[in-house]
Order: structure tokens, then C-alpha cells, then sequence
């Protein structure tokens, strides 16, 4: 009952949720009629890291947050540990290096935004298409490439965290988190069995949440570096 009633509160928005799988929740953004932001830090420097505070922050500019999510690893002073490009300007540089972690998985890959619509990417093929870039996230690894789930996943996997993500269908962005603890083929599975998506990031786990409007919901429990959102 609780899954139906969050999927008929989305569905009275234009940003839209799926419960397809209970497993996941599954929160999808037409980035041609909602405004889609990354976030980071204020126009002092200080970190949002929470929601509540980008909501208030926002609130004071006159403008209301309906959706947001971690979007992708940082360091302990919460800067972007990959890529990070906000309002079109490049904030921290793309990362290519080799090294242990989840984020060093390759391949990994880019969220981006252009004027053309959000893409998923092999980080590799980011600096070909950076020109008009209005944001983008590094994170890693990828789940699906071209619709092939990542080489190093493997069904049997014991490593169960809760974790999200985001994939790509035309103009919507689909973001996805996990309600309980999934490993990462199943993650990969989801998205291209179920939401039929043929690019998906992680974007992280353990310290995964969501703030929706729609949902009634702030999984507002760690602190957090970039955030990406839907601003009304």
C-alpha cells in the first residue's frame, strides 16, 4: 500500500516515480520541463552536505527543492573526487587515474546534462563532447554500457549495500535508489530489464538518500557532497 500511494503522489507532478521492483525506488525527471541542478556549496563556499539546508538556502532565493540525491563521491573535505561541472563551469577537473575503490572501477563514467538532453558516459569520452555542458558528475563504475552490464559484476556477489544511481531514456533522467541492501548486478539488472535503460552510473552507496516533495520524504542523515536536484 505505502509503494501505491508514493507512485500516485508522483504521479500528480510532471517529475515522476515507478515502483516496478520494491526493491527500488524510482524517480524520473524530464529534464525538458524540470529544472535540473548540481549542488554543492553556497555562494560563500560553505557545503550544503544536507538537504535541508540546500532547501532553505533555496528557499531564500525564492525557489522551492522537489527532488534531490547524493550525486557522487568526495573526498573528506566533500569536494568531487571526479569530474564536477556546475552552471556550465567546470569546478573540478575529470579523473582518469587508477586506484582501489568503487570510483576507480572502470570503466566508470559521467552523468552530463546538455541542451540536447542527459547522457551517461565512459569517462574516457567525456573531453570529445565537454563544449555546452551545462553539469556533470563522475562517478563509478558504470553499470550498463550500451546496454552490457559492467565485467566485474557478478550475480553471486555477497557485497549488499543500499545503494543509487542514475540511467538515461531520450529527454528523462532515471534516478534510482535501492530500499534495502542490493549488490551491484542487480542494481545493473534493473536498469536494463526492468526501466529498459541502455546507460546507467552508480553514484554511490551506504550514505544513499533522497529528499522528495512528492514522496514526503528526507533521507537526510549523513553529510553529503555534490547533490544534484529538481528546482521549482
Amino acid at each position: 500500500m505505502k509503494t501505491f500511494i508514493s507512485v500516485l503522489a508522483c504521479l500528480l507532478f510532471s517529475l515522476t516515480c515507478q515502483a516496478a521492483d520494491p526493491r527500488f525506488t524510482v524517480i524520473s525527471v524530464d529534464t525538458e520541463h524540470e529544472e535540473l541542478q548540481l549542488f554543492l556549496s553556497d555562494e560563500n563556499g560553505k557545503g550544503f552536505k544536507r538537504f535541508d539546508t540546500l532547501k532553505t538556502w533555496l528557499a531564500g532565493k525564492n525557489k522551492e527543492l522537489r527532488f534531490a540525491m547524493n550525486a557522487g563521491m568526495y573526498h573528506s573535505d566533500y569536494s568531487p573526487v571526479g569530474l564536477y561541472v556546475q552552471n556550465a563551469k567546470q569546478v573540478s577537473a575529470l579523473n582518469l587515474a587508477d586506484a582501489w575503490g568503487n570510483f576507480f572501477l572502470k570503466p566508470n563514467g559521467v552523468f552530463l546534462l546538455t541542451q540536447a538532453g542527459p547522457q551517461v558516459i565512459e569517462s574516457s569520452e567525456y573531453p570529445a563532447i565537454a563544449n555546452g555542458v551545462l553539469l556533470a558528475t563522475q562517478s563509478g563504475p558504470l553499470l550498463l554500457r550500451k546496454g552490457q552490464v559492467h565485467p566485474a559484476f557478478r550475480p553471486e556477489s555477497t557485497s549488499r549495500l543500499k545503494r543509487n544511481g542514475v540511467g538515461v531514456i531520450g529527454k528523462k533522467a532515471i534516478f534510482v535508489i535501492s530500499e534495502q541492501p542490493v549488490n551491484f548486478h542487480e542494481m545493473a539488472s534493473f536498469f536494463r530489464d526492468t526501466l529498459h535503460c541502455q546507460d546507467a552510473l552508480y553514484l554511490d552507496g551506504s550514505i544513499s538518500g533522497i529528499y522528495s516533495v512528492d514522496l514526503d520524504r528526507n533521507d537526510s542523515t549523513v553529510d553529503l557532497g555534490p547533490i544534484i536536484g529538481v528546482v521549482r
